[in-house]
């Protein structure tokens, strides 16, 4: 007798088929949105110039650090429900929301404004997922994605407050 080995990775839960597949599904949309929006703020942080630069450098390096630790939460989440997760780089592309920025130069008032939008969005996603972990009852889920939203909202209010002072300098 064979034995299906895809069926060996479904961890047993009292969720449901629908549950499993829509929670796994929307998690590992997530997890590609926090893959990017984590390389994005690398990409700044290691770009960033000009008079503020140790703050900027410093600040974004502990955002994309937070944002990293986010990465194994998501992913063990989506295993506990059932669900398989992200398998490579290729699979992050094809799923993220989250753009990309490749330019050349970037100006510092720029990647702030950018990342804070980035990270407004990122909050508005998990709150899309928190209403499916509701319908569905998945208070686990639920609790982590209200700690991560709160994140988001710190980052966000950091980068604006940060583009509001560089706005004043001229």
């Amino acid at each position: 007798m064979a034995v299906d080995s895809r069926k060996e990775l479904r961890t047993p839960s009292d969720l449901g088929d629908d549950a499993r597949k829509n929670i796994s599904a929307s998690l590992n949309g997530l997890l590609s949105d926090v893959f990017a929006l984590y390389m994005k703020t690398k990409n700044f942080h290691w770009h960033v110039s000009g008079p503020h630069f140790r703050d900027f450098h410093l600040m974004l390096d502990e955002q994309s650090q937070e944002i990293f630790e986010m990465t194994d939460d998501i992913a063990e989440r989506v295993r506990k429900v059932g669900g398989r997760t992200l398998r490579s780089i290729g699979e992050i592309a094809k799923k993220q929301r989250i753009k990309d920025n490749d330019a050349e130069f970037v100006t510092p008032q720029d990647m702030l404004a950018e990342l804070a939008q980035d990270n407004r969005q990122l909050a508005s996603y998990m709150r899309e997922i928190h209403d499916i972990c509701d319908e569905y009852r998945d208070f686990s889920t639920a609790s982590l994605l209200e700690n991560w939203i709160d994140e988001a909202e710190e980052r966000n209010w950091f980068l604006f407050e940060s583009t509001r002072r560089l706005g004043a300098e001229g």
